[in-house]
């Protein structure tokens, strides 16, 4: 343990002493540490807190991403968030982080930010431009300068980044699109001749709209990880070696330490139970609604949901080691793999953009030589014209989100797919078999049939009432379907793996998989 003064190491068995805090043991090398803690404990449990979540940050595992990758271009990595100089693409964290997925991302704030402003500005001038008002020349540079220079900031650094690293894109066209309707525009406005600022604003409004819109999608599909992660508990219950527990954050749990879990809880790590037995509710990695049942000896899975039995377990694979880290990372891999077609996609953008341009430039000598008057504002807005109706969104953006979408929304309804070849093989298939059927029930049994009467199913129905287990629940509901009235249960008495009984209306109830001497014994006096 951590001395949370000095920040030592301390065996507590050998502590010179420990403190209780918050629910919370704290075992220090001095007493002079203790006493310090004694007087102000707030002041170093924050302490210790914030540079527990700064190391655990810090670590590279399926909790704590530190790269960030291009879902077009996976050779395209950075240790900061930040757009792909090659298509020009937000990039995506290579592992899944619980905590930042919650909140909306910086440059989804920052998008949704620069669409609701330039929307603002881009309306007025967009009437102004319809209803062809004169003189209002000026207010239009005004308002549509905010949404190119400052609204549509982010394509212009996202296309000059397309020309540095020789990588044409998207971003290229609308910058240059958008850059030489506002600059001409300006040049026309001193020169007596026709603007189109409104054709900027409202191509930037558009622009950014989408990024929004893609940005949203991307998020709630990334919302398939953040479920996967929500299904190990955040803190483990450690047994030390002196007998006392304390819990710790997940991140801190080691392969060897003994872990408590009691009834109800989820199981912290995979390993293996060392004392005690209980049932525990598999259905997260097996797909099977019952719950298996556990003794010494049986291995164990993170994630899974203990039932009304406590027990004691040895950590055997922990972290990034885990069963649950593994599946949350082949789903963050197979949301990144590229499919087959993407090689197509790829390979038309290559030759497209560059065919758009030579387009455009050839448009605006045509109309420049041969265009009515004015021949160069012609010229300019055809040629502007050719670089955004042809801008490849589409192209860039149709590809990777049908993959994303299409893995996150399978991880959410329990589907895993392997990567994105995969996917694009589904929908050759016609005809799926299946080797097991648990994997295809609504998760809870249900009665169909009843082979005795309604006495005895109300009776039964009374002493399963008691009961956590699913086939009791499914009793339950069979005798209320029918409008059967039940009776309180006395002397409830269950049996792990074999059945219930309890007291109903002075009678002794037994219900069992197979026979056995019921508890409590009967009454002679009562019937049984």
């Amino acid at each position: 343990m951590k001395d949370p003064i000095c920040s030592m190491d301390v065996e507590p068995a050998r502590a010179a002493g420990s403190h209780v805090y918050d629910g919370v043991t704290y075992y220090f090398c001095s007493t002079h540490c203790l006493e310090k803690f004694r007087a102000d404990p707030v002041r170093y449990v924050k302490r210790g807190a914030s540079e527990c979540n700064s190391r655990h940050a810090s670590r590279s595992s399926p909790y704590a991403p530190a790269t960030y990758t291009c879902p077009m271009h996976p050779e395209v990595q950075n240790d900061k968030p930040g757009a792909c100089p090659k298509c020009g693409m937000d990039m995506e964290p290579v592992g899944a982080s619980a905590a930042a997925e919650e909140e909306e991302p910086p440059v989804l704030r920052d998008m949704t930010l620069r669409l609701w402003v330039s929307l603002a500005l881009t309306l007025p001038v967009f009437v102004i431009a319809m209803v062809r008002v004169n003189g209002l020349n000026w207010l239009q540079l005004a308002l549509a300068t905010p949404v190119v220079l400052w609204g549509g900031w982010p394509f212009f650094q996202r296309g000059w980044e397309s020309v540095v690293h020789r990588s044409l894109n998207m971003f290229t066209l609308i910058a240059i699109g958008t850059g030489l309707a506002w600059a001409y525009s300006v040049f026309a406005m001193f020169h007596g001749g026709q603007v189109y600022f409104e054709s900027a604003a409202v191509i930037v409004s558009l622009v950014l709209l989408g990024q929004v819109l893609e940005l949203r999608a991307r998020r709630r599909t990334s919302s398939a990880i953040r479920q996967l992660l929500g299904l190990a508990p955040k803190t483990a219950r450690v047994i030390h070696e002196d007998g006392s527990e304390m819990d710790m954050p997940l991140q801190d749990v080691k392969q060897g330490n003994r872990l408590r879990v009691r009834p109800g809880e989820k199981v912290p790590v995979d390993g293996v139970i060392l004392e005690g037995s209980s049932s525990v509710d598999e259905s997260m990695v097996t797909g099977e609604s019952f719950p298996v049942e556990k003794k010494a000896g049986d291995s164990i899975t993170g994630g899974t949901v203990n039932g009304v039995g406590g027990f004691v377990m040895r950590a055997e694979r922990v972290g990034s080691d885990t069963l649950l880290a593994q599946i949350v990372r082949m789903v963050s891999e197979a949301q990144r793999s590229r499919a087959p077609i993407q090689r197509l996609a790829d390979a038309v953008a290559a030759w497209f953009v560059p065919s758009v341009i030579a387009a455009a430039v050839v448009a605006f000598i045509i109309w420049a030589f041969f265009g009515p008057e004015p021949r160069l504002a012609h010229a300019l807005v055809n040629a502007v014209a050719v670089l955004i109706i042809a801008c490849p969104c589409a192209l860039g953006l149709a590809t990777p989100m049908s993959i994303m979408v299409g893995i996150g929304r399978g991880a959410t309804v329990g589907v895993l797919i392997k990567d994105a070849e995969s996917l694009e093989v589904l929908q050759k298939v016609d005809t799926l078999i299946v080797d097991k059927t648990g994997t295809l029930t609504e998760g809870k049994p249900r009665v169909m049939t009843v082979d005795t009467d309604d006495e005895t199913l109300r009776l039964a129905a009374s002493v399963e009432r008691a009961s956590e287990h699913p086939l009791a629940q499914a009793i339950v509901g069979a005798a209320q379907q029918r409008g059967l009235t039940l009776s309180n249960v006395t002397e409830f008495w269950s049996e792990t793996g074999r059945g219930v009984s309890g007291r109903v209306d002075g009678k002794v109830v037994a219900v069992s998989n197979q026979p056995y001497d019921a508890e409590p014994t009967p009454d002679p006096s009562q019937e049984g």
